[in-house]
């Protein structure tokens, strides 16, 4: 049996706009339902949210969305996940497109550059929707 894992973000109105935005960094191909294309009751204003969503490139990339309906309580938090990107001492050009992709209207938290703990390349970001990225090249740690 293999199992992976895949975060699922979640946002109240901006899952379309935020799947988009990563589309346009990570390449790869986008999936969008709404709650009226899955036939899901919800106040007619939210029926064109998005009720499952994901880009996956071809690059290994994978990320979810969902809109999170009025009638659900959601607070997104200051930092409830940080999604990481990571890659091998080979992808340092890749993962720095990535950082200047995402950093768009981000607020910087770690400039992308060496860490002090071995790591050729980390960075950390709030990109424009309220979620955190780790990106990095595994170093010898």
């Amino acid at each position: 049996m293999s199992i992976t894992t895949t975060t699922h973000l979640n946002f109240r109105g901006d899952a379309r706009a935020a799947l988009e935005f990563y589309r346009s960094v990570f390449g790869g191909e986008i999936a969008l339902i709404t709650f009226r294309d899955a036939g899901i009751p919800v106040d007619p204003a939210e029926a064109d949210l998005i009720t499952w969503g994901e880009v996956r490139g071809d690059n290994g990339f994978h990320v979810m969305g969902y809109d999170v309906p009025s009638a659900l309580s959601y607070d997104q938090g200051d930092k409830p996940v940080y999604v990481s990107v990571r890659g091998d001492a080979d992808s340092a050009d890749e993962i720095r497109s990535y950082w200047d992709g995402l950093a768009q209207g981000a607020e910087i938290e770690a400039d992308l550059g060496p860490a002090p703990w071995g790591a050729p390349l980390y960075g950390m970001l709030k990109d424009r929707f309220g979620v955190v990225w780790v990106l990095d090249v595994q170093g010898a740690y």
